[in-house]
């Protein structure tokens, strides 16, 4: 068990003020979710799994305001949906947070076939670069919004490297965005994780088990780089996650926009 301190929300920062979180359902965005709530948000929850229908009817209950959208962020039409849908429902879009990602495959570059490549980047990349360029319309017509981006220290890792690539491409859009609507009153940031301690998911990301020692040794050295990275050499948890992504989407960091803020026990990826 982690030995890191237990955080708890801070005030009431995103009173009425409307939140995207993509990839909603378990992990980082669920909890980055439920502390959003906390503070206020009216939430639009997005997630491919139909388990986002029965989080949003526990927030539902507890008197927050809040919607499921179910959708495949991995294609323009899922993203434009989800806008439209959350502008339709709240008139407005103020928070951002594209969450959705993650490494499919662990194993040296040359081992991946083109379309596991393929896969990667899609599954890593598209949904924030398709739900930026949905929700920043919104944004500019009603004169600011945040953008945050969950990006990933992996950018320096192994046997990930296509993953890697397309978090990589996330800190550029971030950078470049943040550079192009300035003016318009939007901020756009990122976080870069490391390695976080969850609970079992209850979405696969699709990763086959190892088959082999050989595969079983790759996948594990991907871990030990990770911890060896990690001044700390432990994972982050949830909240850990959670907060930072929260800062920054808060008006607390009014003055950071191109940022990606590493939050990984000092690997600065």
């Amino acid at each position: 068990m982690s030995d890191a301190p237990v955080l708890s929300a801070p005030g009431q920062r995103f009173t009425d003020r409307v939140m995207v979180i993509t990839g909603a359902a378990q992990g980082i965005g669920q909890r980055v979710a439920e502390r959003a709530a906390l503070e206020g948000a009216r939430l639009a929850l997005v997630d491919r799994s139909d388990l986002i229908h029965e989080m949003v009817a526990g927030f539902v209950e507890q008197g927050v305001d809040a919607i499921a959208l179910q959708a495949d962020l991995e294609t323009w039409e899922g993203a434009s949906d989800v806008m439209n849908r959350t502008v339709q429902h709240f008139g407005r879009i103020d928070i951002l947070v594209n969450n959705v990602g993650g490494a499919i495959n662990f194993k040296p570059f040359t081992e991946f076939t083109d379309a596991e490549i393929a896969a990667e980047i899609t599954r890593s990349l598209m949904p924030t670069l398709w739900c930026c360029r949905a929700a920043l319309p919104a944004m500019v017509t009603q004169g600011g919004g945040v953008i945050v981006n969950v990006s990933s220290a992996a950018t320096r890792g192994i046997h990930r490297i296509p993953y890697s690539a397309a978090k990589g491409g996330i800190n550029a859009m971030t950078a470049s965005l943040a550079f192009e609507y300035a003016d318009h009153g939007i901020r756009v940031v990122a976080t870069a994780p490391g390695g976080t301690e969850a609970p079992p998911r209850r979405i696969s990301r699709g990763t086959p088990e190892p088959s082999n020692e050989q595969e079983q040794a790759w996948y594990q050295a991907h871990i030990d780089q990770t911890k060896a990275s990690c001044l700390m050499h432990r994972y982050g948890t949830l909240d850990e996650m959670a907060a930072p992504i929260l800062f920054l989407a808060s008006d607390d960091a009014a003055y950071i926009t191109g940022t990606v803020v590493p939050v990984a026990g000092g690997d600065q990826g």
